[in-house]
């Protein structure tokens, strides 16, 4: 890492001092000296204002922005470990007074905080050369150390615990005070974690924890057949908390291996892998191949091939109009190929009011103002939102979809990618592909589209050809197999992605506009008779205009 003079200084010192700082700690519980007390105590100004210079340093240097990305990383991490570093200093003197309270001092194990004192000493030594050299190998040295004061303060818990028990009010003072000081010297285990976390994120330009890096060096070694160097760029945050990073990387024979590299909560990883299982049974060629699955603790990481092409919001918005033609004619071939090759016979129900139901919740605390009661205008009643929803689901129960076909589940045009030079068609983020009315993908597709925050009239036209196109292809499909329901189906299913979607847009014009489209959408629905469905029109290019 190439560190500005300045805060190399002031980074070395820092490191010194609180090196310093834990030796005396150490003196401190083999001699029990008011002098090393004071001189733990008394150094709190200098560890602050060293962390205030670097802090000052890199803010200058990010806000003058004269560095790339990387430079910028590097300096956010330098504050992380100067933070860090202070706090180490900090829980020094915490650990000071809590030895204070001790009315005896043979309840504190002295000899065990010394040796566990050794190795955050032993931390420390490292912390500047793995900086330095950019060593990543060296930063887990560090974070391993965590490990260890975890185990034994587990120990030294279930010890004090037990003797409080035996003892009930005898010694409780002294114990819990002791208990105290082996909390603060785990917390140096954590503080020293966050440092080796920092320094790996700055060597691979990426936000990593300890679990993630492995993930990703296991999945490296089986994609390359060896640990190898790499390059990274994040793709994407999920909602769901998984992070998508695009990987580069070079196989024995020197050849560049790229990849996508999806890590995250175990379930949530775990459902996009059997999605795309799931789609290899049912429709092959539609999804990425899995190459490999690693598990670790509560995370898990997948790493799936990397698909030639564009996604079709990236068509839609900068790529010209004969390819966004191009890419939809494709996309409409493939939906009509998949919906027949998976079509079963049995009649499904995809709920879109209680799918709408579950997320109300949410979309009513970032926007409270769509709660409101019934109410009335000009004389005729208004129902309010959440009536509106209830009697909707009562008429749902009507209507089902003739068969089901697999679906993709969340058919968002950032979902769907296009490879123009082979004219084929991949789906992406399929853990929540299920057999399902294939009218919940088409409405999905359609709103986003809308919600896409586009002020350019043009653009605005091009969305709006696109979401018509695929209304009118998905009617004339449900036209020609004799699904009578289909509209009425897409208004409810329209109604539920306008309504839920509001809960991502700040926007609050078009949040507003969005949630007036959803219940104009359920007025609709309402008012028509269950018999005359085959005569209800979804009215697509006005509730599609903006």
């Amino acid at each position: 890492m190439r560190i500005p003079a300045g805060i190399r200084e002031n980074l070395r010192f820092l490191i010194i001092e609180v090196e310093s700082q834990v030796s005396n700690l150490r003196i401190y519980f083999d001699t029990r000296s008011v002098t090393i007390a004071k001189r733990v105590l008394d150094r709190s100004g200098y560890t602050n204002n060293l962390k205030s210079s670097i802090h000052s340093r890199c803010l200058s240097l990010i806000t003058q922005n004269k560095g790339t990305s990387a430079d910028t990383s590097l300096l956010r991490t330098l504050e992380a470990i100067a933070t860090d570093l202070d706090r180490l200093a900090e829980i020094c003197r915490d650990c000071i007074q809590q030895v204070g309270y001790l009315d005896d001092p043979d309840h504190l194990p002295s000899d065990l905080y010394i040796s566990l004192l050794g190795r955050v000493i032993k931390g420390l030594h490292m912390v500047e050369p793995a900086i330095d050299h950019s060593d990543t190998k060296l930063a887990l040295k560090i974070g391993r150390i965590e490990n260890k004061l975890d185990d034994a303060y587990r120990k030294q818990l279930n010890k004090h615990i037990q003797k409080l028990q035996k003892r009930r009010k005898k010694h409780t003072r002294d114990l819990v005070s002791a208990l105290f000081v082996a909390h603060s010297i785990e917390q140096m285990g954590d503080v020293l974690l966050c440092i080796s976390e920092a320094i790996i994120s700055a060597n691979l330009g990426l936000s990593f924890d300890r679990d993630r890096y492995h993930s990703l060096q296991a999945s490296v070694e089986q994609l390359s057949g060896s640990e190898s160097d790499l390059s990274m760029q994040t793709v994407a945050y999920t909602r769901s908390g998984s992070g998508i990073s695009g990987l580069s990387t070079t196989d024995k024979k020197g050849n560049e291996q790229l990849a996508i590299f999806k890590d995250g909560h175990k379930r949530k990883v775990k459902e996009e892998r059997v999605g795309v299982e799931n789609w290899h049974d049912v429709y092959p060629g539609l999804a990425p191949k899995i190459l490999s699955y690693h598990k670790r603790g509560k995370s898990a990481a997948l790493l799936i091939e990397h698909l030639s092409g564009l996604t079709f919001e990236q068509i839609l918005l900068h790529e010209e109009p004969k390819l966004n033609r191009q890419s939809m004619k494709q996309l409409q071939k493939t939906l009509r190929s998949v919906w027949k090759e998976t079509q079963t016979k049995s009649p499904v129900s995809a709920n879109y009011m209680g799918q709408l139901g579950k997320r109300l919740d949410d979309v009513y605390k970032l926007h409270p103002e769509f709660r409101r009661s019934n109410s009335q205008i000009c004389g005729k009643a208004e129902p309010s939102f959440d009536v509106l929803l209830r009697n909707a689901s009562r008429y749902e129960e009507q209507l089902k979809a003739p068969f089901s076909v697999y679906i993709h589940g969340d058919f968002n045009v950032d979902n769907i990618i296009y490879d123009p030079v082979e004219k084929k068609i991949n789906f992406i983020d399929l853990h929540r592909s299920t057999y399902m009315d294939y009218v919940q993908d088409i409405s999905v597709f359609m709103v986003s589209n809308y919600r896409l925050h586009v002020l350019d009239k043009e653009l605005r036209r091009r969305i709006l050809g696109q979401s018509c196109s695929m209304y009118d292809f998905s009617a004339a499909y449900a036209k020609k197999i004799g699904d009578k329901t289909f509209n009425l189906r897409l208004a409810l299913g329209l109604a539920r992605s306008f309504a839920t979607s509001t809960r991502f847009v700040l926007d609050k014009k078009l949040a507003r506009a969005m949630w007036f489209r959803s219940r104009y959408l359920i007025e609709r629905v309402l008012e028509t008779n269950p018999k005359q469905a085959s005569k209800f029109r979804v009215p697509t290019r006005e509730i599609f205009s903006v």
